[in-house]
């Protein structure tokens, strides 16, 4: 399948380069995009992509593939309005926008939208345990805990290429657009801790929304929210799960801390499943699965398969264009998850006096 990448920064070179490198049975990077030509004759060069462009629209326009990576940050709302347009298949790294207008603008069209940890192995194996031990029904308790280093940190191995020739006249254009679509979100009146608090939930958080939506269904009521320390600093999140029982999610910016660590446990009658996942950015380390259960006797069974989650995804797009399998998110997903962050917001908001409006009032 002849694809094209838009964005060619950190998540592209350190993950999406090497593993289509090494699926080249399954796909041919024919073109590349980026604000920074730099950046785009560097992916360009370790794909062997003839088009490098600067701009989505002469992309989508010179066309010669049949699908498209969206892959860029910030909001990817109206690029990914463009490709669908334009008739292309279209993956799109979450979030898949900062607004519910841009997700109605959508037209219809082949999206995913990619939560890797919805492909992980050992995540696809605790939702089949689940379902043994009877659904969603059964649980008491969902506890998430997210230890988040900086990026710097993260990526240090990855011997990125920098980008350094772009017009700061048009990123700061591009960033008074993005604080123009945070403000039909938020109101124009929200003030900057709200907008912080938005951004970590469709950032980061975001990606713990997604595993709620396939072990529970999204949380229709968010009951209390509370951040602590300098921004990005702490987040505290809970509220109750749809079919019983309640969720809490507590994240934590901590600059320099060792690794990145993410812990997500169901409880539930006779035991637990405990999720610990590695830093995203290291290919094929794996997820650990423990499994506690036992009556009067503890029993604990780990579970890891090395199999890298990004890779099952690109090959979830692939069978999704060429075969029909739904994917696992799609736009309706993507927008539950725009609103529970937007419900996050409002709470916040509602609990410390502060102002807010928009689609979240």
């Amino acid at each position: 399948m002849k694809i094209a990448l838009v964005g060619c920064g950190a998540v592209t070179q350190a993950v999406y380069v090497p593993l289509l490198s090494r699926r080249r049975d399954l796909f041919e990077v024919t073109a590349v995009c980026d604000l920074s030509q730099t950046l785009a004759d560097a992916v360009g060069d370790r794909l062997g992509a003839p088009g490098r462009y600067t701009a989505v629209g002469d992309m989508l326009e010179a066309g010669g593939f049949d699908a498209v990576l969206m892959l860029a940050s910030g909001s990817h709302g109206e690029p990914v309005r463009q490709a669908l347009a334009a008739g292309y298949a279209v993956l799109c790294e979450k979030p898949l926008a900062l607004t519910r207008a841009e997700v109605a603008a959508l037209p219809e069209g082949r999206l995913m939208v990619g939560y890797m940890k919805q492909y992980d192995p050992a995540v696809r194996r605790a939702e089949e345990l689940l379902a043994e031990l009877g659904g969603p029904g059964v649980i008491r308790s969902v506890e998430v805990t997210v230890l988040h280093p900086s990026g710097e940190s993260q990526l240090a191995f990855a011997n990125l290429t920098q980008a350094r020739d772009v017009d700061p006249e048009l990123l700061a254009s591009l960033r008074e657009a993005e604080n123009g679509l945070v403000s039909q979100a938020l109101g124009e009146s929200a003030p900057d801790e709200v907008r912080a608090l938005y951004g970590v939930a469709l950032g980061s958080i975001c990606h713990d929304l997604s595993l709620l939506r396939r072990f529970t269904g999204s949380p229709a009521e968010i009951s209390h929210v509370e951040t602590w320390g300098a921004a990005p600093g702490s987040v505290e999140i809970s509220g109750p799960l749809p079919a019983g029982g309640r969720f809490g999610i507590r994240w934590h910016y901590l600059e320099d801390y060792p690794a990145y660590r993410e812990t997500v446990v169901i409880h539930h009658d006779r035991g637990s499943l405990e999720l610990v996942f590695p830093a995203p950015y290291l290919m094929n380390a794996p997820t650990t699965l423990t499994v506690v259960s036992g009556a009067g006797a503890e029993s604990r069974t780990e579970w890891r398969d090395v199999t890298e989650a990004f890779e099952v995804q690109l090959a979830a797009f692939h069978a999704f264009v060429n075969d029909g399998k739904p994917p696992l998110t799609g736009a309706a997903g993507a927008l539950e998850d725009i609103v529970t962050a937007q419900r996050i917001a409002a709470r916040f908001a509602v609990q410390h006096d502060l102002q807010i409006g928009g689609e979240a009032a």
